[in-house]
């Protein structure tokens, strides 16, 4: 395959809410470019970017995925995303790699919630912002009411450069609003467009908008002011050069129409996507951090030193570990040794590839801003540098927020708990939103993800790539005891047997401590009424204890124990037997401290559209939720809440029902309080008759 300059690539990310029609415009520029030979559909599982069994079949993108096109002598690389929101952050780590976010918008809906989400992640990165309106051939498409929805959320800078020849089932073309040139054809999906004189009933609002557009691009830079305010106008030239400037520099974002299904715009717009989108040389710097953790950056270069930037790791059953990677400056080559700053190992590089979905070819080399990958490097993840030894900085890596809902795993199988973590292993080194770990209190072995559908696919995947079936059940609450009383008891413990027998005495004072605090021991024996090397038997004692409970079996936590009398026998005292003498003071300073069984609450911030906030405050309110307030945030309204989180275990399936899919939610643990007397009775009830 032929190698490109950095000024010849073009690399984008393709994002949007979920089912806005993001892979079908993937699948309408390969076939448009002639990189591929058919149309490729989702319905009928053949576009080149949903290859996964599980999107196949769901007919949704789940993973990030790459693919390649060649117009015009330009290589335009197109990564294509998630949008529903179980798996939207995987977009997140993906426009890392690009220096332009296409966001996809249905030009029925408008902005959608996930859209302002993904805005938002190309904003925080500094990326090049345009937009596509898609579907534009379905019934209430509409241009005009999508820029009313795009302006409400993202401002005037939301400016069409394109108008729609014809409406819904009859649109059929473009009007260019920088050249004033007008492109047609039929929509049998060749894509085969010619130039045609703008229509008579167009001519006025072609007018009109081209003025518009004229005046946003004269505003971004004083010179074309100037030239504006001399001439009344820009020329053709100052109008694409100064686009593309205002582009680059995030002032201005661009409107496109197309309808993938029947490929009507696309090629339209792959020549803008050259003609207008920027270079990785213009790409912002990406931010950095050095090896003491200081802030840096590192600038897009052809002559600076090797900077490789992984964005996506996945695991193919035949080849592998795969590496999806960006040259971020220098000129990648294949069999490089390179130096992996995140993790501080050395790396040696196999053959490069290029991909186009699933199926890749080997290159030589790749320059500067160019995307490929390479196959089985020893220790690299999702979110590494890798770098020449004179790279002093690693690109900052992206955190991923709390998983949103958790899931106790077992095994389908006796035996396979061996088999579960080295599989889970596998999938969490391409899914860095997959959280997997031990609940030290439960025991239970707990996999987290995004959302119920996030979880479901994981197990999927577990089972069809490894062969590994597991269970799923709602995880344990972790509940705690603690007391909100005081006690001051005497713990004595005497036996006597043959030989030594075993005598230890305590007294101890016990109260309750501010929630959160723990635990805490305090020494006030005086005058060596216990000897000090038994004092730490009698706080072992007690903390063990304290560990299985009283009341229900959960640890007890938040409270204070003070040591300050007690005896010792010179031949029958041991650390056993003053161990013995805490953990019964323990018991008996319970019995009067008044114990109680307390419970985690979690801080809950949903984002639904404003129709929605009414019935999620009520779902939340029925589920013993305090409502904190509520904040706007673009077209969505931000619920926030404390809600327990014994009463969130079944969330995530009830907002999408509730919401039509377009809520999504993140928690996150705040503290723990009293849980109700009734429900108290009922857990510990059924505590204590599992223990029988």
């Amino acid at each position: 395959m032929a190698t490109f300059d950095s000024e010849s690539i073009r690399n984008i990310g393709i994002v949007g809410h979920g089912d806005v029609g993001k892979t079908s415009l993937v699948s309408a520029m390969l076939f448009s470019s002639g990189d591929v030979n058919r149309l490729g559909r989702i319905e009928d599982g053949n576009t080149v970017t949903d290859y996964d069994e599980d999107e196949i079949a769901r007919q949704v993108t789940i993973s990030s995925s790459v693919a390649h096109c060649n117009w015009k002598g330009h290589k335009i690389n197109v990564v294509d995303t998630p949008g529903y929101s179980a798996f939207v952050f995987d977009a997140r780590t993906a426009l890392l790699g690009v220096e332009t976010a296409l966001v996809v918008v249905d030009a029925v809906e408008g902005v959608e919630v996930q859209t302002e989400q993904v805005w938002g992640f190309a904003e925080e990165l500094g990326l090049a912002r345009a937009i596509v309106l898609s579907k534009m051939g379905r019934d209430r498409a509409s241009l005009r009411r999508s820029l009313r929805s795009l302006q409400g959320a993202f401002g005037r800078s939301v400016v069409a450069v394109q108008l729609p020849i014809g409406q819904e089932s009859e649109f059929k073309g473009v009007v260019d609003l920088i050249s004033g040139k007008a492109y047609a054809g039929q929509a049998d999906g060749s894509g085969d467009f010619k130039e045609v004189e703008v229509p008579e009933d167009l001519k006025s609002d072609a007018e009109r908008m081209r003025e518009e557009l004229v005046e946003m691009i004269a505003e971004s830079d004083d010179d074309l002011m100037e030239r504006f305010f001399e001439e009344g106008t820009l020329s053709e030239e100052e109008m694409r050069v100064g686009l593309g400037r205002s582009l680059a520099e995030g002032l201005i974002f661009p409107v496109f129409c197309v309808s993938s299904s029947h490929n009507t715009g696309v090629k339209q717009l792959l020549d803008q996507i050259v003609n207008l989108f920027p270079n990785p040389l213009q790409r912002k710097p990406f931010a950095a951090v050095t090896e003491k953790g200081e802030p840096a950056e590192i600038v897009p270069s052809k002559d600076g030193p090797l900077a490789v930037y992984v964005f996506k790791t996945f695991a193919d059953p035949f080849a592998g570990r795969i590496n999806i990677l960006r040259v971020i400056s220098g000129t990648l080559k294949s069999d490089n040794n390179l130096k992996n700053l995140t993790r501080d190992q050395a790396e040696r590089l196999g053959a490069l590839q290029v991909f186009q979905g699933k199926s890749h070819e080997a290159v030589s080399e790749l320059r500067t801003g160019d995307i490929g990958g390479v196959l089985k490097l020893k220790d690299t993840r999702t979110g590494d540098t890798l770098g020449a030894p004179t790279l002093k900085a690693r690109v900052k890596k992206i955190e991923f927020p709390e998983a949103a809902i958790s899931f106790a795993v077992e095994p389908s199988t006796r035996g396979d708990e061996e088999k579960i973590g080295s599989a889970i292993a596998k999938v969490l080194e391409e899914d860095p939103s997959l959280q997997f770990r031990r609940d030290p209190q439960t025991q239970q072995f707990l996999l987290a993800g995004t959302g119920q559908l996030h979880i479901e696919v994981v197990v999927n995947r577990l089972k069809q790539r490894f062969g590994v079936e597991v269970n799923l059940k709602p995880p344990k609450v972790a509940y705690r005891e603690t007391i909100t009383g005081t006690a001051n008891v005497q713990g004595r413990h005497k036996k006597q047997t043959g030989g030594h027998g075993q005598f230890g005495d305590c007294k101890i004072k016990m109260g309750p401590m501010e929630r959160g605090e723990g635990y805490e021991f305090e020494d006030k024996i005086f005058g060596g009424s216990i000897p000090k090397g038994y004092i730490p038997a009698v706080d072992k004692g007690i903390q063990e204890t304290a560990a299985r409970g009283y009341l229900a079996g959960y640890p007890v936590v938040d409270f204070k124990v003070t040591l300050y009398d007690g005896s010792y026998h010179d031949v029958d005292s041991s650390e056993m037997a003053f161990k013995i003498a805490g953990a019964l003071a323990f018991k008996k300073a319970m019995g009067t401290a008044r114990p109680v069984l307390i419970e985690p609450i979690m801080n809950i911030e949903v984002y639904v559209p404003e129709e929605f906030s009414g019935d999620v405050m009520g779902d939340l309110n029925g589920r013993r939720g305090k409502i904190q307030g509520m904040d706007v945030k673009g077209t969505s309204q931000v619920v926030r809440a404390q809600v327990p989180f014994a009463e969130m275990l079944n969330y995530a399936p009830v907002l999408t029902s509730m919401t039509g899919g377009r809520g999504s939610y993140h928690m996150e643990n705040s503290h723990y309080e009293i849980v109700p007397p009734h429900m108290a009775e009922k857990i510990i009830s059924e505590a204590n008759r599992d223990d029988d």
